[in-house]
């Protein structure tokens, strides 16, 4: 037995290094490899690369938001949550019906009596429908989490990854009934029209930088400042490392470990409600099915960043994004 445990400490010691090593040759692989795309066959101009970036600053905004639930969760739970995409699919949708129904509705002390309320008042409007989808897909995780998860926490780590294999099924189907198939256009406003922005010169050729990339580059970055100053400075965000490093131990001390955990499925939710109604009014298209791919996408991003850490979930969601625009 001591031998067994001597040979698998020398095999972990020796592991190390060789990952490590491979690590590196993989990194030298890559910027090899740029370096001769930009700088010897030069087959892009700035132009080109700079639409690149801000396109995958873009979507890896996105893809950042909904790593950080994965990671959020399995940092608590040790689970992976194979429903979050739904759960942002859901967020998608409310901030679609806010969109429809403010259009619809008169604007008050409008000059123009036929002019909906979502383009007399657009900021308003774009706020109240990221606050419906954060606050649809909170409570999504919440009920997620309750139903789903909660009564299987003792039991052995692989029913409750089926239970969210279910639930991811379950509600991509429910949305399908309550909503339709067929794909959505996202009725943005006016204002923020896709397609539309400021055009940059950049190698001496024009660069579109759009409203709605904009918007989700700066939202994405205020929610992961806001969630990172959460999680290290607040009460909440000490329990919940608490509970992420000791369950017992936190209990122990007086923390209520399923009121973090119901809050850190609430967090989580926030996120991919909001990046839901990004993805719909970046995007312009929804149906019942677009949480899956992001929501695949998101996971490996948590992975690559180290599932578990959030700042390496953030960096992983913008690698992923530039990565997919590069190819």
């Amino acid at each position: 037995m001591e031998q067994s445990k001597k040979r698998n400490l020398a095999d972990l010691n020796l592991s190390k290094p060789l990952r490590s090593l491979f690590g590196l040759v993989v990194l030298a692989l890559l910027l090899w490899r740029f370096y001769n795309v930009l700088f010897i066959e030069q087959t892009y101009g700035p132009d080109t690369w700079a639409r690149f970036a801000i396109t995958g600053l873009i979507i890896g905004g996105m893809y950042a938001l909904i790593a950080i639930g994965y990671t959020l969760v399995y940092g608590i739970l040790f689970m992976i949550n194979f429903a979050h995409g739904e759960v942002m699919m859901l967020g998608s949708f409310a901030g679609y019906f806010v969109f429809e129904l403010l259009a619809i509705i008169p604007a008050p002390f409008s000059a123009n009596p036929d002019q909906g309320f979502l383009n007399a008042f657009p900021i308003v409007s774009i706020v109240i429908a990221f606050l419906v989808g954060m606050f649809v897909s909170a409570l999504s995780g919440y009920l997620l989490e309750s139903v789903a998860y909660r009564p299987l926490r003792s039991a052995p780590r692989l029913v409750p990854l089926i239970s969210a294999i279910g639930a991811s099924i379950f509600l991509q189907n429910a949305a399908m009934l309550l909503f339709g198939p067929q794909r959505r256009p996202y009725l943005n406003p006016d204002w923020l029209s896709r397609g539309t922005g400021w055009d940059v010169l950049i190698g001496g050729r024009s660069v579109l930088i759009t409203y709605t990339g904009v918007l989700s580059i700066v939202l994405s970055a205020l929610l992961m400042v806001a969630l990172y100053l959460l999680v290290q400075y607040t009460k909440l965000g000490r329990s919940m490392r608490a509970v992420a490093e000791d369950k017992q131990a936190a209990a122990l001390m007086g923390i209520d470990v399923n009121a973090v955990i119901s809050r850190t499925f609430i967090i989580s939710g926030i996120l991919a409600g909001a990046a839901g109604v990004m993805w719909g009014i970046h995007n312009g298209m929804i149906n019942h099915y677009i949480g899956f791919l992001p929501g695949m996408k998101a996971f490996t991003a948590a992975v690559m960043g180290g599932i578990g850490n959030i700042p390496g979930a953030m960096l992983g969601g913008m690698t992923l994004g530039i990565l997919e625009s590069l190819g």
